[in-house]
């Protein structure tokens, strides 16, 4: 299974006191930075499944299965996009109650749609992928910054103030998507070609790190690995 993401500017329509929110997740026939293009109808039988289900995915706050900000209400495909209805827990969780000021603020503007890829053509002669059927796993909130070099340098600093392997393997999982057993097994790689202490070992895991995300921008949410 290869989860992916999509990330786009969150179009807000509204943020309540409340913390009800809509906006659009998705919009139709847009090329992204992957060269990926959303066909209409692409989430209709994920959203018909969701439903048999009797429930819609949870807002996470980016991309953290571990930080849940409350539920959504409401997802349907109209003739723009995938949209959306949500409700921050702002009474009982801190996080959702930070979330909404944020969205309010407008500093936080972006939502990332993890998403596996059922059915796709790729036209040779354009370079770009048309994404016919998504199963969709999940919707979050996340930091959407205007300036892509911005979002790199953020990034960067992030990844040096990191001093422990410990700090590390969250940063892996909580930054790059990664679960924990992926996460311990990408530092017990850098150990092994290392077999140094763990400062140099840190080092070089830094240095391992900063060059994935060079390699990936701008896209602010790829899997590292």
């Amino acid at each position: 299974m290869d989860l992916k993401y999509i990330d786009r500017p969150f179009e807000v329509k509204s943020v309540e006191d409340t913390g009800v929110f809509t906006g659009y997740g998705s919009v139709f026939g847009n090329v992204d930075s992957y060269q990926e293009i959303v066909a209409p109808g692409a989430f209709a039988e994920s959203l018909a499944a969701w439903k048999d289900a009797g429930k819609l995915p949870p807002v996470l706050w980016q991309h953290r299965s571990g930080e849940p900000v409350g539920p959504y209400l409401e997802l349907r495909e109209d003739t723009h996009g995938l949209w959306a209805k949500g409700q921050l827990l702002v009474d009982d969780v801190v996080r959702a109650k930070e979330a909404r000021a944020l969205m309010k603020a407008k500093a936080v503007n972006g939502l990332s749609i993890g998403f596996v890829t059922r059915e796709d053509s790729y036209d040779k002669v354009t370079g770009i992928r048309t994404l016919k059927k998504i199963d969709l796993w999940e919707i979050s909130i996340v930091t959407f910054p205007a300036n892509p070099a911005a979002q790199i340098s953020n990034v960067k600093s992030a990844i040096e103030a990191l001093d422990s392997l410990a700090e590390a393997e969250r940063y892996l999982r909580d930054a790059g998507g990664l679960s924990k057993s992926q996460s311990v097994a990408f530092i017990a790689r850098i150990k092994s070609l290392t077999g140094r202490s763990d400062s140099d070992e840190l080092g070089e895991l830094k240095q391992a790190l900063l060059g994935l995300r060079t390699k990936q921008a701008p896209g602010p949410h790829t899997p590292l690995v």
